[in-house]
């Protein structure tokens, strides 16, 4: 087998991810490039003779370093030289993302046109003779529809004929006007005397790169012998321009290029009839209206948990019967009182099985937040609140990690790259932890469902969300003013087209979420279910009078063993903390200490914990068992109120501890994610305190 190395680069929403998909389906590995936080994603397909692996490079608009991103997938280009560059162009945007097209030209990279959403613009009216383009630009251009996977097999063909040669390519020169092209001339003989760089980058594209004052040449370039002479032509030749022709080289170039890619559309593009207004801006009349922008957003974020709480219930309900049944069926077969009943029953099927019974709102969160995105929604969400970011001090773009942040910190923290002001970054860092993500939510559906009726359940959890960005909301504000000091950068928000979304592509993006939680109950969760259940039988407590033959009858009483273990003697230490709180339960207590590896541990925990005190022989309903609890005194161990407050701790207190680590790994430095930790906990307990004690004054139980 010959191997052949694809790149697929293309601007944001251009349907990049959409075409890796399809050419690599199940095929697939994510992880990040050597020594930055970008992430790469690989795939692998045969075709013919071939071993190919695609590589999937962050969206991109250009090639110049402007972001972290842009860098990432220039060097790769680069220093990795992939046999084939496909650019995946939104055939209805096509002056502008014609854009990247053009530097990959630059670059003399073999290069593809994927000219993708091809039915979208002839919706809008757009009449593009394909064979023209290709022959102007000297590049095979390729129509598709990726979500119909419509042209895949003649773009996978093409490259591959690229790749290997057999489509000979004489790619058009981009002429940048007789003064730029003579200081460009001037700049390469220059260049030309550090024979190394001249081998190993195009010598145009470089010139062009130094006028354009790209910053991460010239740092690349400043061990170089005669660097000093060349960053002298350089400026030089900038001055020049600038006298001559009034403007910075940077935007001359760019003036060049787009003049060019004008051209070009001008002699390949018609326009059948003229679009006035499409549909994606008839419905952002109202969607992103000034007055109407906000209200619809919340509305439409309180729909989508009313809709996962509605209609996950009887779903959740048959995983617990399920769930009931397979332990009792189980547990007949092993000896009651018996470690490995114990082990079995309690630790196994009690702590993990009492995380998998909120799978269905897992998905169902996920199935309507993918709706919402992939109609191109969110990116409405993110410009309807950019407004409102600036007068909070935070960078426009801060908004889309927050709502990464519903999904997993994780993720969205990472997505903070984007954010070139460091300022901006940190702050954003700092905030996005208050963020709910989906692992909290199977503590909150437990406590909702347990403690309030099915009609609040809905508004409940909604109320746990908004809370969670209003505190994001005044901590930036606070950072912003004291720790962080100065303007927000200003933001330029891409809206995509409205499109209707395909059922497989909504399938496959919740399933990618959801497969997570699942992943994670089979290894974090299981592991700390085994761990609280170890915590939670040792040690065995044996009389010293009981003779040998008769000390299993001491695993009779599993209450006792449970009263005097690890778990009770650490919760009973730490529960004081707690009972301010009205959670003066030491079975919580141990939850909320598991919770800092994994959020949904403190549902496997209680799980455990209360499986293990049942003494009826029969694994009962979690949400029935709480609600039995009662204190000595005989009055309830849990309250409506008392839940709440437990569930507004939950949403604030430290985040998981990958959390944590990729603060650290996102910030290079032990200071903030520390800070993290602790300014998180204190602020969850000090909420939590004012939901409680407030709550009892006003009445509430």
């Amino acid at each position: 087998m010959k191997n052949i190395t694809i790149a697929l680069a293309g601007n944001p929403n251009s349907g990049k991810t959409t075409i890796f998909n399809s050419l690599t389906g199940a095929r697939q590995h994510v992880g990040n490039y050597p020594g930055v936080t970008v992430e790469k994603k690989e795939g692998k397909l045969v075709y013919g003779d071939y071993d190919i692996n695609v590589v999937d490079l962050p969206g991109i608009y250009g090639l110049t370093a402007y972001s972290l991103d842009e860098i990432v997938a220039r060097n790769f280009v680069l220093k990795e030289k992939p046999d084939v560059v496909i650019d995946i162009v939104d055939s209805s945007n096509l002056e502008r993302n014609l854009y990247l097209a053009v530097q990959f030209m630059e670059l003399g990279v073999p290069l593809v046109l994927a000219f993708n959403m091809s039915d979208l613009a002839k919706k809008q009216g757009f009449a593009i003779d394909y064979k023209k383009i290709s022959e102007l630009l000297g590049i095979p251009v390729i129509p598709t529809i990726a979500t119909k996977k419509e042209g895949i097999d003649e773009l996978l063909k093409t490259a591959v004929e690229t790749a290997k040669g057999i489509s000979k390519q004489k790619m058009a020169k981009i002429s940048y006007g007789a003064d730029i092209e003579a200081e460009l001339k001037k700049i390469e003989e220059v260049i030309s005397s550090e024979q190394n760089i001249v081998n190993t980058y195009p010598r145009r594209w470089l010139a062009v790169k130094l006028l354009e004052k790209d910053k991460a040449v010239f740092e690349h370039l400043q061990a170089l012998v005669h660097y000093s002479q060349i960053k002298e032509a350089v400026e030089k030749s900038r001055r020049h321009l600038k006298s001559v022709l009034g403007e910075e080289a940077e935007a001359l170039i760019a003036d060049a290029r787009y003049g060019f890619i004008s051209g070009v559309c001008s002699e390949a593009v018609k326009r059948n009839y003229e679009v006035r207004h499409t549909i994606s801006d008839k419905i952002d009349k109202v969607l992103i209206n000034r007055v109407l922008g906000l209200p619809i957003f919340l509305v439409l974020m309180w729909a989508v948990f009313k809709f996962t709480f509605t209609f996950s219930s009887p779903l959740m309900s048959w995983i617990e019967a399920g769930q009931k049944w397979l332990g009792n069926f189980v547990g007949g077969f092993l000896p009651y009182g018996g470690p490995w009943r114990s082990l079995v029953v309690d630790g196994v099927i009690g702590g993990v099985g009492s995380v998998l019974v909120f799978l269905p709102i897992i998905i169902l969160l996920f199935l309507a937040l993918a709706l919402l995105e992939n109609t191109g929604y969110m990116a409405r969400a993110a410009f309807i609140m950019d407004r409102f970011m600036h007068k909070i001090g935070l960078h426009g773009r801060s908004f889309i990690p927050m709502l990464l942040g519903f999904g997993c910190n994780l993720p969205a923290i990472m997505a903070t790259r984007t954010i070139d002001d460091e300022r901006d970054r940190l702050t954003t860092i700092l905030v996005i932890p208050f963020m709910s993500c989906g692992a909290r939510l199977p503590v909150y559906t437990l406590f909702i469902a347990a403690f309030f009726p099915q009609r609040l359940a809905g508004n409940i959890l909604f109320s746990l969300y908004i809370l969670g960005v209003a505190v994001a909301v005044v901590m930036a504000k606070i950072f912003r003013k004291f720790l962080f000091k100065g303007e927000a950068a200003p933001f330029v928000m891409e809206l995509p087209p409205y499109r209707l979304p395909t059922i497989k592509g909504l399938f496959v993006h919740m399933w990618e979420r959801a497969k997570i939680y699942v992943k994670k109950a089979g290894t974090v969760i299981f592991a700390g279910c085994l761990l609280v259940w170890f915590l939670s039988n040792f040690p065995r407590p044996i009389s010293s009078d009981t003779p040998v033959s008769n000390q299993a009858s001491v695993y009779l009483n599993e209450k006792a063993i449970l009263e005097n273990s690890y778990a009770a003697r650490l919760g009973k230490a730490i529960a004081p903390a707690f009972k301010p709180l009205g959670l003066d339960d030491w079975r919580l207590s141990v939850g909320l200490i598991g919770g800092f590896v994994a959020k949904e541990i403190v549902v496997g925990t209680l799980g455990t914990l209360y499986s293990g005190e049942n003494t009826t022989h029969k694994v009962e309903n979690l949400r029935q068992i709480l609600r039995q609890q009662k204190r000595p005194d005989g009055s309830k161990l849990y309250t409506p109120l008392s839940a709440y407050a437990l569930m507004v701790f939950i949403l604030l207190y430290v985040p998981c501890i990958a959390t944590i680590a990729v603060i650290k790994r996102e910030t290079n430095s032990w200071r903030w994610p520390l800070f993290a930790f602790f300014y998180t906990t204190a602020i969850a307990w000090v909420l939590a305190f004012l939901v409680y004690q407030g709550g009892k004054l006003l009445g509430f139980h």
